[in-house]
């Protein structure tokens, strides 16, 4: 059963909290078109001596979408989430917990690790947890630990993917998990959001499609290099980050390098709290086939939207 804060969205999906290209802006986009949007607490990057970005960011998107539940009461905004990494590179986590806390953000996911006094704050402030998984055996120890709900990363998400079929990893989870249960892996169309509910999935939860979209923090060339590619430009490599993600190959052999011949990188490798050395290898999931041009992401979710109500009608006349 889906906790309320999840229960009345305009379609069943969440964006996926994307690296750079996730902030205010976004966020504030999707909430209001009826989604949740979520942004990377590490995005909120603020120079040496300057004021905390991460306060002021949840300070904006609070207040806009405040003000525009007073304006539409008959539409309300969507609630939003910030994702916490929970890996033992970032320098920050106490820091951004206690913002979160402090701000009593309504939807806290964690990623790279299952840390039990994070599901504890958000549940201090009123918030839900949700954990990303890709594979069972991450699932149950997420739920030992407090989480409320799970994100199943299937193979074909963006960032750092899953390599399970989606129907093998819902079906194991939903085995012995009835909670919230969110999938991911190359969902760009309102028939794949249909699909991952009839698989078992509450919700969708979607992120490179948004990367072509006005609103996202990305640069012109990367929006255009969605726009342009397909599932068959996109590369799994432990290379980047230390942990298998999925990446565009042009971007890949932009920076000099054979996309079918990377080395590989150690987990141990993973970093969050510095500069990145791959700023311009570019992460996408295999979705992207279906974006066929930059727009806003009130017109994405309205298409998505439009796609996914024709599409239950069609199910029902089968």
């Amino acid at each position: 059963m889906l906790p309320p804060i999840l229960a009345n969205l305009r379609i069943p999906v969440m964006a996926s909290p994307m690296f750079i290209v996730s902030g205010p802006d976004l966020v504030i986009a999707q909430c209001k078109a009826g989604i949740v949007g979520s942004f990377p607490a590490l995005n909120a990057r603020e120079k040496e001596g300057e004021p905390v970005l991460l306060d002021a960011w949840l300070t904006r998107i609070t207040e806009e979408l405040d003000r525009h539940n007073q304006a539409n009461p008959d539409r309300p905004a969507a609630p939003f989430a910030v994702n916490q990494i929970v890996h033992r590179s970032n320098a920050r986590l106490e820091r951004d917990i206690e913002i979160c806390h402090r701000h009593r953000v309504p939807i806290w996911i964690t990623s790279l690790g299952a840390r039990p006094e994070v599901n504890a704050a958000a549940h201090d402030c009123g918030g839900i947890a949700l954990h990303d998984v890709i594979n069972n055996t991450f699932a149950r120890k997420a739920i030992e630990k407090g989480a409320d709900g799970l994100i199943a990363v299937a193979a074909g998400a963006g960032g750092h993917a899953g390599s399970q079929s989606p129907f093998a990893l819902i079906q194991e989870i939903r085995e012995w998990f009835d909670g919230p249960l969110l999938l991911s892996g190359s969902i760009a169309t309102g028939r794949a959001v249909l699909a991952a509910q009839v698989m078992g999935a509450d919700l969708a939860y979607i992120g490179s499609p948004f990367i072509a979209t006005s609103e996202a923090n990305a640069q012109p060339e990367y929006k255009q290099m969605i726009v342009d590619s397909g599932a068959e430009d996109i590369v799994n490599s432990s290379l980047f980050t230390g942990v298998h993600g999925n990446y565009l190959a042009p971007s890949i052999r932009n920076a000099g390098l054979d996309p079918a011949a990377l080395a590989s990188a150690d987990p141990s490798s993973m970093d969050f709290g510095g500069a990145k050395a791959w700023s311009k290898i570019w992460g996408s999931g295999q979705g992207i086939g279906a974006v066929r041009g930059i727009a806003t992401a009130t017109a994405m979710i309205d298409r998505l939207a439009a796609e996914y109500a024709q599409a239950k009608q069609a199910v029902a006349a089968m």
